[in-house]
């Protein structure tokens, strides 16, 4: 049989092929800022397809406030590759996501050029599902403890402020229903982390992703998002995911009431956005080899982002930028997403914020595995 290498003697590689199939965005532009290629990476990261990009100036892709412009400009300039970190590259379409550029010299046309765009999540990702991981687990024992060592002496300081609300007067009538407000309030705090106690193996069976999220959105414009508008792109051929039913519901929930409470009262909108991706695989905690993970599952929200310090600790229990939040809704998100197999990402920008869950899809083993 020939080898890679023989082949190639013998008919050459397609240059085009080749970067057709690198998992990367990546754009060919000319002197004149026009795009004369992208590869099939591009078409997903600009959601457009290659008979709208190509021909377009790079300028109607991208806002004339992007970095790339300046990257392009500085090639251009000194003839030599650069390269940018950490760059937050807001999309003329929304959204925006962090990543790192490439930008280099091409061919022989004078201000031809190449940008590459790498996601910076790959092992960034992988460590930030650690920490969450860990985090989820250090709020599982403390809620156990939590019960057990507080709130049982708590009913005994409420019964004796209910008994000295009977008795005293003025003043200390009203200590005492301070006493008895703020005892019901820890109780109800402690009841909320109760969530994070371990239940036994997940009941998982066939959830339709879609009637999910129908559900909760109905909810929310019901409730705590009627100043919301709401927007779907669904895929329709979209398979079934794998889970529970009421754990996915209270997911969508709080990742939705997160999304609302961001926006502004009076021109918030909020998508919800549903599409299968390729290549995404995880390896989960005790697992044998890597979980394919291709339901992807987005709420976007038009808020104003989130600062770097909250974005950096999101997941962690306690941390919370609403006056009188608890701070437990996404650490319990990231809990329940890490029970079901899946992950959680997201972008954040002046703009507005993105989170993502990663879900498997239902595969007959899953019945065998403890499945219903």
């Amino acid at each position: 049989m020939a080898t890679v290498r023989e082949r190639r003697l013998e008919t050459g590689f397609n240059g085009e092929d080749v970067v057709g199939a690198l998992p990367y965005p990546v754009i060919v532009v000319n002197g004149d800022d026009g795009i004369d290629y992208i590869n099939g990476s591009a078409e997903n990261f600009f959601e457009q397809g290659k008979n709208l990009l190509v021909g377009q100036q790079i300028s109607q892709v991208l806002p004339p406030n992007s970095p790339v412009h300046s990257l392009l400009s500085q090639v251009r300039t000194e003839g030599v590759s650069i390269s940018e970190y950490d760059v937050d590259l807001t999309l003329q379409r929304g959204g925006g996501r962090g990543l790192s550029i490439h930008v280099a010299p091409f061919g022989d046309e004078t201000g031809a050029a190449v940008l590459s765009f790498h996601a910076q999540g790959a092992a960034r990702n992988m460590e930030r599902q650690l920490f969450h991981r860990n985090a989820a687990r250090s709020v599982s024992a403390m809620a156990a403890m939590l019960a057990h060592e507080i709130k049982n002496p708590l009913s005994g300081i409420r019964g004796a402020a209910q008994l000295l609300e009977r008795v005293v007067r003025g003043t200390d009538k009203e200590l005492a229903r301070l006493i008895r407000g703020e005892t019901d309030r820890i109780c109800a705090l402690v009841d909320r982390m109760g969530g994070f106690v371990a239940d036994g193996p997940l009941d998982r069976t066939t959830v339709n992703i879609h009637e999910v999220l129908e559900r909760v959105q109905q909810s929310a414009e019901a409730g705590f998002a009627r100043h919301v508008t709401f927007s779907n792109d669904y895929d329709p051929s979209l398979p079934p995911a794998v889970g529970n039913r009421d754990q996915l519901i209270q997911i969508f929930l709080n990742l939705i009431k997160n999304a609302a409470e961001a926006v502004s009262q009076r021109n918030g909108a909020v998508t919800l956005k549903t599409s299968f991706r390729h290549g995404i695989l995880l390896a989960g905690p005790g697992s044998e080899g890597r979980v394919y993970l291709p339901l992807m599952i987005t709420i976007s929200d038009n808020g104003p982002g989130m600062s770097g310090e909250i974005a950096r600790h999101l997941f962690d229990p306690f941390i919370t930028t609403k006056s009188g939040g608890a701070g437990l809704g996404l650490a319990l998100v990231a809990k329940l997403i890490d029970e079901h197999g899946g992950i959680i990402e997201f972008d954040t920008n002046p703009k507005g914020t993105d989170f993502r869950v990663f879900l498997p899809v239902y595969t007959a083993s899953d019945v065998d595995e403890g499945g219903t």
